[in-house]
C-alpha cells in the first residue's frame, strides 16, 4: 500500500557549504564544497518521505521570484508533489546558509525564515487533505499549519521550537515529536513539557536528543531508546528526516501499535542520513531500500 502524506510548513533555499573549520568572528575560510537545494522542516520531510516511497505533497509557500525555482525543481527531482500557496507573491522564498564543519558533521545555520510571510489557505487544500493517511505540519505558515490539524486526519507534528500557533495545534495531533529545545510556554524541564502536552490529549510524544537516546511517552508507558552509534559526517537536517520517516511509519499504520518500534524506524533511517555529506547524497545509500 503507497502511503498518501502531506507535509504542510516551511520551504527554503538552502546553500550549504562545508569548511574544514567554521570560522571565528571576522575570520574567512575556503569551502570544499558548496551545494544549493530546497530545505526547512517540512520540506526536508517531504524529501524524505517519498524516498520511502511515499506519495507526497508539500503545502508552502514559494512564489514567483526565480529563487522559487530551484526549489520547485528539487522538489521534482525528488518526487514531491508541490501546492504552493503564495504563487503570485514575489519576494524570494526564505534562505538559509548552512555552514558544515567537514571533521565533526555539525553544522551552524543562518536563516530568513517565513515569520513576517502571511499565507492564507487555497481553496483546494481541503481536497488534498482529505486524500492523506497522514498530515505532517511544522509550525511554519499558522493559517496552514491550523487548518491540516484541524482536517480529521492523522496528525504528526514537528515541534522544532515553540510557535504560537501549536498551542492550538497540539491538541489534534497523533503524535508530537519535539527537538531537545523545544519548550511549552510555562514548561521548565522535559518532564513539564511531556505533561502538558500530555494534557491537551496528545497520546504519543518523543523527544530527540541527537546522538543520545530519544525519550518517549504513550500512554501510560514511557522509556528510551537508543540511537545507533555511526560516524556522523553532516548532522544538517537529521531531525527534519526523522519526522518525514516518522510521518510514513503512522501512515502505515495510523493506530501505532507499537510507539517504540515506530519511533525506532525513524531512527534508523536519520542514521543513514547523517553518514552522507550534504542534503541529497543520502538518497542514494542502498541501505534505504530496507525501509521502503
Amino acid at each position: 500500500m503507497t502511503v498518501r502524506i502531506v507535509c504542510v510548513g516551511l520551504a527554503t533555499v538552502d546553500l550549504v557549504q562545508r569548511v574544514e573549520k567554521i570560522p571565528r568572528v571576522d575570520e574567512k575560510a575556503e569551502a570544499e564544497s558548496v551545494e544549493i537545494a530546497a530545505g526547512g522542516p517540512a520540506t526536508n520531510a517531504a524529501v524524505t518521505a517519498a524516498s520511502l516511497g511515499a506519495e507526497v505533497i508539500l503545502v508552502t509557500a514559494v512564489g514567483s521570484h526565480p529563487l522559487g525555482g530551484l526549489v520547485r525543481a528539487d522538489l521534482e527531482a525528488n518526487g514531491v508533489g508541490l501546492l504552493d500557496a503564495a504563487p503570485l507573491a514575489t519576494e524570494p522564498p526564505a534562505l538559509s546558509a548552512v555552514t558544515v564543519q567537514s571533521s565533526t558533521g555539525q553544522r551552524t545555520v543562518v536563516s530568513r525564515n517565513a515569520a513576517d510571510v502571511y499565507v492564507s489557505v487555497p481553496p483546494v487544500f481541503g481536497r488534498v487533505l482529505s486524500g492523506a493517511d497522514v498530515v505532517l505540519v511544522d509550525g511554519h505558515h499558522p493559517a496552514l499549519a491550523l487548518a491540516a490539524a484541524r482536517s480529521g486526519r492523522p496528525l504528526v507534528v514537528d515541534a522544532g521550537s515553540w510557535r504560537p500557533v501549536l498551542a492550538q495545534v497540539l491538541p489534534h495531533a497523533s503524535v508530537v515529536a519535539c527537538s531537545a529545545r523545544f519548550r511549552v510556554p510555562g514548561a521548565n524541564s522535559q518532564g513539564a513539557m511531556a505533561a502538558s502536552i500530555r494534557a491537551s490529549g496528545v497520546r504519543r510524544i518523543a523527544i530527540t536528543h541527537g546522538p543520545d537516546p530519544v525519550k518517549w511517552w504513550s500512554d501510560k508507558d514511557n522509556g528510551r531508546i537508543s540511537v545507533p552509534r555511526t560516524a556522523a559526517v553532516d548532522t544538517t537536517g537529521a531531525g527534519d528526516v526523522f519526522h518525514g520517516a516518522l510521518a510514513v511509519a503512522v501512515g502505515r499504520d495510523p493506530r501505532v501499535p507499537d510507539f517504540p518500534l515506530t519511533l525506532q524506524y525513524a531512527i534508523e533511517v536519520a542514521a543513514v542520513r547523517v553518514r552522507h555529506a550534504g542534503p541529497r547524497s543520502w538518497l542514494a545509500d542502498p541501505e534505504l531500500a530496507q525501509f521502503r
